[in-house]
């Protein structure tokens, strides 16, 4: 085997690892895949053999072009003001892209739809600092020059983006499990596409509500009505998979995401252990001003296992 062929066997040796944290850094598995590629170009053009750890390298290099990538995202942020997120919401990430489908999906389904929307919100710095040492146990001292700053001030990054990331519940916890309950029926039904299931979940009476991007074309804004409703609901299964509980304004509703990307948001009203009401957000200027953060048990309970040496 020669060098370079030994290079590229180290490269993918820590590939799954390498994109498992691109994808966590830049919510996109096609994003991911795009990063760990840049990062093998690099390598590949680099003389590295006075590198003692090639790991800490790539890492590195790696979180040095996600960070490009995160600021070149924030510097032309997407607002969906013309296209319905009716017509956004498509097949699964990354189903259409080369490559096994079945490692895409996995790699999308690796992580929650609400923690990749929360951490969107973040400043890369934040959101690199968080990422590498709340999910990869990377020492703050290697995590500071990643993100120009100190130990110190590395650690109070993390510190911050946690403490967006699992919100203020605004209301007790035994009234968040009851919501959360009830959030998770609804969105367990529509699902399925069960008629008597999402039925069972709602109230009679209940309303549902949404902004005109969210809706299909001559959809009305507003239903009344357990039938109606859930009927509405059924004809939408299959987008109902984008949908996921989240912390929204402090109390349990729902975010619909795609690699990362917010297209609306669920606020709901529950009563008696069903859903009273809910409205659909997809107005951009609206969804900005929403407090999204986690619900217990959507972040890991542990850091990934060890780095490949």
């Amino acid at each position: 085997m020669d060098g370079h062929d030994d290079l590229a066997a180290r490269f993918e040796a820590r590939r799954r690892t390498l994109l498992t944290v691109a994808h966590r850094m830049l919510g996109s598995v096609a994003e991911a895949e795009d990063a760990v590629q840049e990062t093998w170009l690099r390598l590949s053009r680099t003389d590295v053999s006075g590198v003692d750890n090639l790991t800490g390298w790539l890492r590195t290099v790696l979180t040095r072009v996600c960070l490009d990538v995160l600021r070149a995202r924030r510097t032309r942020r997407e607002h969906l003001t013309e296209q319905r997120v009716f017509d956004q919401v498509a097949g699964p990430a990354g189903e259409d892209l080369p490559g096994d489908p079945a490692d895409r999906a996995l790699l999308a389904d690796s992580v929650s739809r609400a923690l990749l929307v929360v951490l969107d919100r973040l400043t890369p710095a934040e959101r690199v600092a968080f990422v590498l040492h709340d999910m990869f146990a990377v020492p703050f001292g290697e995590i500071a020059p990643l993100v120009g700053r100190t130990p110190v001030t590395a650690k109070k990054l993390a510190s911050r983006a946690r403490a967006k990331v699992r919100g203020a519940p605004s209301a007790p916890a035994g009234e968040l499990a009851g919501q959360h309950a009830a959030v998770s029926a609804f969105l367990s039904a529509a699902r399925t596409g069960d008629l008597d299931a999402v039925l069972a979940v709602l109230a009679p009476d209940v309303v549902r509500r949404g902004d005109p991007a969210a809706l299909a074309p001559g959809a009305a804004a507003e239903v009344r009505g357990a039938r109606a409703v859930a009927e509405g609901t059924v004809l939408l299964a299959h987008r109902s998979r984008n949908a996921e509980p989240a912390l929204v304004d402090g109390r349990v509703g729902a975010v619909v995401a795609v690699d990362g990307r917010l297209l609306a948001a669920l606020i709901f009203a529950v009563r008696d252990g069903r859903i009273a009401a809910y409205e659909v957000i997809a107005d951009p200027a609206r969804l900005a001003r929403l407090d999204l953060a986690v619900l217990d048990g959507a972040l890991p309970d542990a850091a990934q296992p060890p780095w490949p040496v």
